[in-house]
């Protein structure tokens, strides 16, 4: 599903040279896998989000998402890939104002084209299984910030992407909340059949994940620790 070929993303410095934030990384993630990747505060772990995203064109390398080379999407068809294609959980959560949560969650649904009706029927499952149906008419400022998060994956899984981005998904919640969303991503492996690769700090991840790797510097580290406690180390 996913294919990442000789990836290289530098960004400009004032002094010295470009940093490469993401370094020749290559990497491969199955169709029903759960790739968890470690990695400390700039190590390169949004930025080859963005990048798989297609929100970021490379200085080098290809981004293959289920044959296509995402990367090279003229600006129309990359957001036509991430509106049906791609689930993008991103750290910074964006829900609008005064639109109570089952809006929020819908929004992708209606940007293609699917009637509000049919898109607010079809998000309250998700919604229930994020155990949010209590706090579905609620608007954001109504909500914790892990109540905000779990709306966000709600419109990230929506229209059953086949390749889902989550950069740190439960940051924002405590240890059973977290765990629900793991084992949520798990089954969206298991069941859609889509690939799911995120980022995280949280080494309760590494108990959910098919793979676990490691990125540092921008590299993208062969090895992989046995454990969450040498994770936590590594990272």
């Amino acid at each position: 599903m996913l294919e990442l070929r000789g990836l290289v993303k530098s960004f400009p410095v004032i002094y010295g040279d470009p940093v490469r934030a993401v370094d020749s990384v290559s990497l491969s993630v199955a169709s029903g896998e759960l790739r968890a990747i470690y990695g400390p505060s700039g190590s390169g772990k949004t930025t080859l989000l963005m990048l798989i995203a297609g929100l970021l064109r490379p200085d080098a390398g290809e981004v293959i998402v289920d044959g296509r080379d995402v990367s090279r999407l003229s600006g129309r068809d990359a957001a036509r890939y991430r509106l049906r294609d791609l689930g993008f959980i991103r750290q910074a959560v964006n829900l609008i104002p005064g639109a109570d949560a089952v809006d929020n969650a819908a929004l992708k649904l209606m940007g293609a084209d699917m009637g509000a009706r049919e898109a607010r029927g079809r998000i309250r499952p998700l919604l229930r299984r994020l155990g949010l149906q209590e706090r579905a008419a609620h608007r954001p400022e109504q909500l914790s910030m892990g109540e905000r998060q779990r709306v966000m994956i709600a419109r990230a899984l929506s229209t059953d992407p086949k390749l889902v981005l989550a950069d740190e998904p439960t940051g924002n919640l405590d240890t059973e909340r977290g765990s629900e969303v793991l084992a949520l991503f798990q089954e969206v492996c298991r069941e859609r059949n889509a690939a799911v690769v995120l980022v995280t700090h949280d080494p309760q991840a590494a108990t959910y994940a098919d793979r676990v790797q490691t990125l540092r510097d921008g590299r993208l580290l062969e090895r992989e620790p046995a454990c969450a406690s040498a994770l936590v180390n590594a990272c």
